[in-house]
Formats: C-alpha cells, sequence, structure tokens
C-alpha cells in the first residue's frame, strides 16, 4: 500500500509539474513567439497573463462541477486537454489561435491541481496529510522555476518547435501513466452543491482567503520583480542573475520539503512565524540588497521561505478551513493564490514607478504585516485554545 501511494503521488507531483510547465514555460520562448508570429513581446505576453486570468475565473467554479466524478476519469480528461491545446500550439498557424489553444486548457487547470491535492491527501492519514500535499507542490516549485530554462534551453539547443512540443511531451506521459498505475477513484460520498458552497458562509473562510491573498502579495509583489532588483539595485551581470534566479528555484523544492515536516508537527506556530521570519528577510534584503554574496544568500534563505513553505501555508489555511468540501476549498485556494500574485505585482510595479526599486521590498513587509493581523485573529477565533500551543 506505500508504495502505491508513493507511486501515486509521484505521477501526481509530474502531473502538476506538467500543467504549471504548460504555464510557465511559454514565458522563456516569448522573444520567439513574438518573431514567429509577427507580434510584439507585449501581446506575446498576453499567452501567460491570459492564461493566469483564466485559471483565476475558473478556480473556484470547475473544481466545483467535477467534484462528484471519478477522480481518475476527470484527471485523464484534463490532461488529454492539455495535450491536444499543446499539440494545437506547436502546429498554431497564426497568434490568434495560438492564443486560443492556451485559453482553453488554462480553465481546466485548476480542476487538476485541486484534485491533485485532494487525492495526495485522502491518500494518507490526515496526521500525515500535509506531507503529502509539500510532495505535490514540489511539482508545482518545479513547473514554475524549472519550466522556463527548461524550454528555453530546448529551443536554444534544438529549436522552438522542439520546446514547444516539449510541453506535450511531459503532459503525454503523465496521461499515459495515469491511465496504466493510477486506480479508478470513485467519489464515495458525492456531495451536493449547494454542500459544498455552503462553505462560504463560515468566516474562517474569508479569513483564510483574505491571509492567501496577502501572503501571495507578499512574495509575488516582490519576486515578480527580482531580475530588475538584482540588475539595478544590486548591479549583477546577466549571467549571475540568471545563476541567482536558478538558486531561488532550486530553493522552493527544499521549502516543499521542509514544510510538509512543518505543517505535520507544529502547524500553528509555523504558520504565525512565517510573516515575522519573511519580514526579517525583506528588511535585511532592503540593507545588504546593494551586495552580490549576500543578495545570494538572502536568495537562498528567500527561495525556502517564499517558494516553498508559502505555497504549502497557502493551502493548509484553506483546506483545514474547509475539510467538508476539499475539491472546492483548493479551487478557491488556487483562485486566491492568483488574485494575490496580481495584486502584489500591480502593487510592486506602482512602488517602483513612485520611489525606485529598492523599495518594492515594502510592498511584501506591509502585505506580511497584515497577513500577520489575519493569522492572529484566524486562530484565536477558531482553533481550540490546546491546539494553538502546537
Amino acid at each position: 500500500m506505500a508504495k502505491q501511494n508513493n507511486l501515486l503521488i509521484f505521477i501526481l507531483t509530474v502531473g502538476v509539474f506538467g500543467i504549471l510547465n504548460t504555464e510557465m514555460g511559454v514565458i522563456g520562448l516569448l522573444p520567439s513567439i513574438a518573431d514567429h508570429f509577427n507580434v510584439s513581446v507585449s501581446q506575446a505576453g498576453l499567452l501567460v497573463s491570459i492564461f493566469a486570468l483564466g485559471v483565476a475565473v475558473s478556480g473556484p467554479i470547475l473544481p466545483l462541477l467535477f467534484s462528484g466524478m471519478n477522480r481518475k476519469k476527470v484527471m485523464l480528461l484534463v490532461l488529454s486537454i492539455f495535450v491536444l491545446g499543446n499539440i494545437v500550439s506547436l502546429f498554431a498557424s497564426n497568434f490568434t489561435i495560438l492564443l486560443t489553444s492556451r485559453i482553453i486548457p488554462a480553465f481546466f487547470h485548476p480542476v487538476y491541481c485541486s484534485l491533485a491535492f485532494t487525492v495526495a491527501a485522502s491518500s494518507v492519514s490526515k496526521e500525515e496529510a500535509p506531507k503529502a500535499v509539500s510532495k505535490v507542490f514540489i511539482g508545482v516549485s518545479a513547473g514554475m522555476v524549472a519550466g522556463v530554462p527548461i524550454a528555453s534551453f530546448i529551443e536554444s539547443a534544438v529549436s522552438y518547435d522542439m520546446a514547444m512540443a516539449f510541453f506535450a511531451i511531459v503532459n503525454a506521459i503523465v496521461f499515459i501513466a495515469t491511465l496504466i498505475f493510477v486506480p479508478s477513484m470513485p467519489v464515495e460520498e458525492r456531495l451536493s452543491y449547494g454542500t459544498q458552497f455552503s462553505i462560504l458562509k463560515k468566516p474562517i473562510i474569508w479569513i483564510s482567503i483574505v491571509t492567501v491573498i496577502l501572503l501571495n502579495s507578499a512574495v509575488f509583489g516582490v519576486y515578480s520583480y527580482l531580475a530588475e532588483y538584482l540588475k539595478t539595485v544590486t548591479n549583477m551581470a546577466p549571467n549571475t542573475i540568471s545563476l541567482t534566479l536558478f538558486i531561488f528555484g532550486g530553493a522552493n523544492i527544499i521549502g516543499n520539503i521542509v514544510a510538509g515536516k512543518l505543517l505535520t508537527h507544529s502547524a500553528t506556530k509555523s504558520v504565525v512565524s512565517f510573516p515575522l521570519l519573511m519580514s526579517a528577510v525583506y528588511i535585511i534584503l532592503f540593507f545588504a540588497g546593494q551586495f552580490a554574496i549576500p543578495m545570494a544568500v538572502i536568495t537562498l534563505i528567500w527561495g525556502i521561505l517564499a517558494g516553498g513553505i508559502m505555497a504549502n501555508i497557502n493551502q493548509y489555511l484553506i483546506a483545514s478551513s474547509a475539510p467538508e468540501a476539499p475539491d472546492f476549498a483548493n479551487g478557491l485556494f488556487i483562485s486566491s493564490c492568483n488574485v494575490g500574485t496580481t495584486l502584489g505585482a500591480s502593487l510592486g510595479g506602482l512602488f517602483i514607478s513612485g520611489m525606485g526599486t529598492q523599495y518594492v521590498v515594502f510592498v511584501g513587509i506591509l502585505s506580511l504585516l497584515l497577513s500577520l493581523v489575519t493569522i492572529l485573529l484566524r486562530n484565536y477565533m477558531f482553533i481550540p485554545k490546546q491546539q494553538l500551543s502546537r
């Protein structure tokens, strides 16, 4: 049974990597896409922003609609849509077709990711669930961070077409693995849509959603401009910037491993400590960000906290607020993260244009302080006193 669960979680992890890789990996190909279809780079960027918008819109809706169906069949359906969309992207004759081939899979992105978290958590005991979910988050981190350099490398080493084909190949491999190795997973107790929607009546859900938005804003309000920060404040060379970004990505994966253990053994303390630790990192970054070596060390610590631990904390906050409707809750989690990312990136741009690149860290600190308030409110309103010591 343990081996079967490990294989299942591994397939889910690679599956999430394939989904996130399709979303983010194209970032490394935007200049080539702009040239290939004779559009501007900003127009090519719609492939990323429209995809993210589709995810945010469908996050609370489609996971709910598919929540009563056999989970294996739903995963196969979503993976087939991604494979087909990637194949159409590969052979698209104009930019409109390419954009359409990205929009349709985007709506199904939250369905697979929501199921992956739900299935991973339900495959083990309740106590071990955070650790299982953290393993799936390794796929999220790898898809968000590794997808970009991998696609760029394939393009430079082989061709643009092969880089686009890479997205389809990963999803096709996961489809085959799911078909062969994942057992049928009918939903034992189907919840009505009304029952699942009723979790929105719970104040703890809304406080958790606000917290997730603030935490994501705190990270992506700064991370979105990390390359610019390293260029203008730290004065790093382009190759060194790439290496530093790679350090951040590798640290994400380390953070996922650490997060599973933290949330399994001391969830409440971990959640409360996170905004304080991240604030300390940002304060150090503000005062030492102009020095290359300290900046590299800070980026490593930041990557562990922000990319790995924060993502797991966000999922834990919302999933633990509505364990009776896990699919819908995970959909809300995915949408909340996208809203927070958009909010943070927008605020970061405003701070940079108004005060300068160095001051973008204030977006992170402000969001973290507000998140600490909502976390403490959530704890003292809804968590029994005996659990606060955990």
